[in-house]
């Protein structure tokens, strides 16, 4: 398995984290390692369900930062996080 971490700017509350580890914990082949303010570690089993996470939090509403990204400010856009 490859430990995959992910910058998640906008999720800093524990509801937020909530929501992130729901959508993923669901991934077949996905484990989460650790999930805090802002980042989510996880390890898979393959490149495509490293694509599959990032997905799935985009789809509960959060915007993940890319490495060539992190200057770059990005919203919730569940209004959970301002």
């Amino acid at each position: 398995m490859k430990q995959v971490a992910i910058k998640i700017p906008n999720m800093q509350s524990t509801h937020c984290q909530t929501r992130v580890s729901n959508a993923v914990k669901g991934i077949a082949g996905v484990q989460i390692q650790n999930l805090e303010a802002g980042q989510l570690t996880v390890s898979v089993i393959s490149e495509n369900l490293q694509n599959e996470v990032v997905q799935a939090i985009e789809k509960v509403g959060y915007t993940v930062a890319l490495e060539e990204d992190d200057d770059k400010s990005s919203e919730c856009s569940t209004g959970c996080c301002s």
